[in-house]
């Protein structure tokens, strides 16, 4: 079983680049960069150094990436649209609660003038043959007119009462997904309270890991690590570089092995601080 430190992925040499593991400060790989030597338990413990990073990108990426955010996303999308339903079948219904209101005003209004015709007919004040007519007609008329205002009434209620029907699911779904974000929410603030403890723990061991190693060993890592993606020293196991997972030819392992014990190299390949240890095979 190879060891748990992280690696990448399996891949290629090129072909021309050139050959051979090279000291920190050899001039040729790397020209205005001091001298640096660090003991050699420095440079395991900076494989410590290390996989607490990976652990702290990790926890960003989960951090990023939890399910409850996605789900969020999709829940508050369709509570945006269930919301904006609510309002218009809610105006809708207080629109025909208006209409129907106007209506019933006009049928009473129609009604009462009715009633005052009927009350002059029924009076006996009015005796003139014309105006009898005349008042017989308007009657009819009057008759006809708060039929139609009736009708007008019965459509609008049925319109309102759609509407309150409308209003009422609507409410009901809209509280159905609120609570639905309610416990996506609780659930994602509990995730990330979880990952922010661990990363506050991992960020705490990784101050004390580090102030226990050489600043310019420190330094050198920490710009290495920046520029190759997140991974500044690697193992050297069984012979194989394990940032690049590349095996180190002859020349390589040569080099490695004529190197002083406190000598920091990098990997020919990824130009990763490669780190020694009892199983690199030397």
């Amino acid at each position: 079983m190879g060891p748990a430190h992280p690696c990448l992925p399996y891949g290629h040499r090129p072909l021309d680049r050139p050959r051979g593991v090279r000291p920190a400060h050899h001039p040729d790989a790397h020209p205005r960069s001091p001298p640096l030597n660090a003991a050699p338990a420095d440079q395991i413990r900076l494989l410590d150094v290390q996989a607490l990073d990976v652990r702290l990108t990790q926890l960003a990426h989960r951090r990023k990436n939890l399910p409850e955010l996605a789900e969020l996303a999709t829940l508050e999308a369709d509570l945006t649209q269930q919301r904006d339903l609510l309002v218009a079948a809610q105006t809708e219904e207080s629109d025909t609660s208006r209409e129907q209101t106007k209506a019933e005003q006009d049928v009473d209004q129609v009604r009462q003038r009715a009633a005052r015709d009927q009350k002059r007919l029924d009076s006996g004040a009015v005796t003139s043959p014309k105006d009898l007519e005349n008042l017989q007609h308007e009657l009819t008329s009057l008759a006809k007119r708060q039929g139609d205002l009736e009708d007008v009434v019965l459509e609008v209620m049925e319109r309102r009462e759609a509407a309150q029907e409308r209003v009422a699911e609507l409410t009901e779904r809209v509280g159905a997904i609120q609570a639905k974000v309610d416990d996506a929410a609780a659930r994602r603030d509990a995730a990330h309270a979880e990952i922010d403890a661990e990363t506050a723990t991992v960020t705490k061991e990784r101050e004390l890991t580090v102030a226990d190693l050489p600043a310019d060993l420190v330094k050198l890592y920490d710009r290495i690590r920046t520029k190759e993606g997140g991974v500044g020293a690697a193992r050297l196991y069984q012979r194989r570089c394990e940032g690049c997972r590349l095996e180190l030819n002859i020349t390589e392992i040569n080099d490695v092995r004529a190197a002083a014990a406190d000598t920091v190299v990098r990997c020919e390949n990824c130009s990763r601080i490669l780190v020694r240890t009892p199983d690199s095979g030397l």
